[in-house]
């Protein structure tokens, strides 16, 4: 299990910070590709906009959900298990995001 102190050490990780830039937007994506609702709409838009601010969001959820995991199997996981993460995290951040 990762120490918090070490957790809160991957926030500022650059590679994992883009990891999930890019797994928002993927997300972002996949939503508008079905029937999403308006405030699924409006959370894509806010992710095209400006990825970052998503990113770091999913990025910490996803550190809450696996905080069992080693510092190692976090910055170890691959690109199908961090999607994985943010998309189970996406509809929180939805809420999250439109209220």
């Amino acid at each position: 299990m990762a120490a918090y102190i070490d957790l809160r050490g991957l926030f500022s990780d650059d590679e994992l910070k883009n990891r999930a830039d890019v797994a928002v937007i993927v997300a972002a994506n996949n939503l508008l590709a079905g029937t999403p609702s308006l405030s699924e709409q409006k959370w894509a838009a806010h992710v095209f906009a400006g990825p970052r601010s998503e990113g770091v969001k999913a990025l910490m959820s996803v550190l809450a959900t696996n905080n069992a995991l080693t510092i190692v199997q976090i910055q170890q996981a691959g690109d199908a298990a961090l999607q994985t993460a943010v998309d189970i995290a996406v509809p929180s951040l939805v809420v999250a995001f439109t209220g």
